[in-house]
């Protein structure tokens, strides 16, 4: 073959090659894309049947805009509670995803961030507006409804059709006593102001001696987390092992963190609109700003532990759920409240340890029953409709239970 024609071959050839070669690239450049655009609407889908709750996803909006329209304050109040309630169970879908991801420590200190972000973001908004006394009122609140109302749902459901249930004596022994202490430390700033009840202060504006007790038990309260963590993930994880289920539909990394940031961005804004809303909810229907943070708030923050309960208990996994529901008081009293006190520090705010004497007195009492009923090893129905009613005689109590603070200046 000529040169002539060789040379008129090759340049034919390289308009195909070069065709080819784009083509190929094209090919490659829609294949992130498109597994991008895959990943994208899986994890979206996942979010959304998560939950039931999120059939209340369009209250996000609703509440947000409420405001704007001129509404009334006990509607906004609703909205937004509503809203928060399949807001919540998304942060909880995300946040097992991601630690299911990145191991146990880490997965630890995911779940005490983003597991409570819910409890966090509504105590910052609600210090911002200087309500500090719905901040105690939602700590303890958290943990009443966790021990009491989430643990006696667990103990009915796992003992219906059953003599009795076995527990793990050795994980619920040591929870349950790391739970006494850290409630006691909690109380100790309360005990200290009615011991000398001279001092003055109320809860709201504390005397400097119970302020400075309160912001160093804070912080010794939060060292005393980073140890637990350390305890339960690596000196002692066999013992607080259990057989858990890995997530469904299992995410990928970057689609679970900005499921949580969507949903905390989410919890955000209800949440300062919730707060904003309180005084008109309150004038409206009656009722006390103690009943609100006790009741109320923590139903959001407890929503996605609640369903997590029910499921575990109905499987006979009630090891897990007491694992879970007692791992969330300790994130309640050893992490959330500690960290709350300190931004209020931060923020030049008087948040203290220096609760209401009934309140006081209610979380004390309620963390002794909950000791002795699970301290045998064993538990049944009955033991659940007991820990059932106790909540609902202390909300009740706390509904019927008036404000006796001044007005607050927001």
């Amino acid at each position: 073959m000529s040169s002539e024609r060789r040379g008129l071959l090759d340049g034919e050839r390289r308009p195909l090659l070069a065709i080819a070669q784009d083509g190929q690239t094209s090919r490659h450049r829609k294949g992130p894309l498109r597994r991008a655009r895959v990943e994208g609407g899986r994890a979206l889908f996942a979010a959304f049947k998560c939950s039931y709750s999120n059939l209340l996803l369009p209250c996000v909006p609703l509440g947000l805009m409420a405001g704007g329209w001129g509404w009334p304050p006990a509607a906004i109040f609703v909205l937004n509670f509503l809203a928060m309630l399949p807001l919540a169970s998304i942060l909880t879908f995300g946040t097992e995803q991601l630690a299911a991801i990145v191991g146990s420590v880490a997965g630890g200190l995911i779940n005490a961030t983003f597991g409570n972000a819910v409890e966090m973001i509504v105590g910052i908004s609600a210090l911002r507006e200087n309500e500090i006394s719905i901040v105690q009122s939602s700590m303890i609140g958290s943990i009443l409804s966790s021990i009491l109302l989430i643990l006696g749902v667990c103990f009915l459901l796992s003992g219906l059709g059953k003599k009795s249930v076995e527990i793990n004596i050795d994980v619920a022994g040591v929870l349950t006593s790391l739970m006494i202490i850290s409630c006691v430390s909690l109380i100790m700033p309360s005990a200290l102001h009615m011991a000398d009840p001279k001092e003055g202060g109320s809860n709201d504006h504390p005397s400097e001696h119970v302020l400075l007790l309160s912001r160093i038990t804070a912080v010794i309260l939060l060292i005393f987390y980073l140890i637990y963590l350390y305890f339960q993930s690596v000196t002692h994880a066999d013992l607080f092992s259990e057989e858990e289920d890995p997530p469904e539909n299992k995410l990928h990394g970057l689609s679970s963190s900005i499921i949580l940031i969507f949903a905390t961005l989410g919890v955000s804004f209800c949440s300062d609109a919730l707060v904003d809303s309180v005084d008109g909810f309150v004038e409206a229907l009656g009722v006390s700003r103690s009943f609100i943070g006790l009741i109320i708030v923590p139903i959001v923050g407890n929503a996605g532990c609640l369903v997590g309960t029910v499921q575990w208990s109905r499987s006979d996994r009630v090891n897990l759920a007491v694992s879970v529901i007692v791992g969330a008081t300790l994130q309640i009293s050893l992490f959330v409240t500690p960290f709350l006190i300190v931004v209020g520090w931060i923020m030049g705010k008087p948040m203290s340890l220096q609760f209401d004497t009934f309140e006081t007195i209610v979380l004390t009492m309620s963390t002794l029953v909950v000791n002795c009923i699970v301290h045998d090893g064993s538990t049944n129905y009955f033991e659940g409709l007991l820990l059932i009613g106790t909540y609902v005689i202390i909300s009740i109590a706390f509904f019927v239970h008036p404000d006796d603070m001044a007005p607050q200046i927001l």
